[in-house]
């Protein structure tokens, strides 16, 4: 892994990271929060998009969109976790 793709998963990460918690009403957390759930999310929406077998194209825009998503499913799970 290069710092390049690492420096990419963090802006990725970022900008999915601030896009779900402003959809979902996320957990408050800052930057490093939103970047955090945000490349979480982003595995999740990788793996979630892969075992469903949905393609929507591939590029940033795509990573970004199957991040948010992830993301926002995080984001929802850990909500709920926390009205418990």
């Amino acid at each position: 892994m290069t710092a390049d793709q690492i420096l990419v998963w963090i802006v990725v990460g970022g900008i999915a990271g601030i896009i779900a918690e402003w959809l979902v009403g996320g957990l408050r957390s800052g930057l490093i929060g939103a970047i955090i759930v945000g490349i979480l999310g982003a595995i999740i929406g990788g793996w979630l998009f892969g075992v469903l077998g949905i393609g929507i194209g591939r590029g940033i825009v795509a990573e970004i969109i199957k991040a948010v998503i992830g993301a926002a499913l995080l984001l929802l799970i850990l909500r709920q976790g926390r009205r418990l």
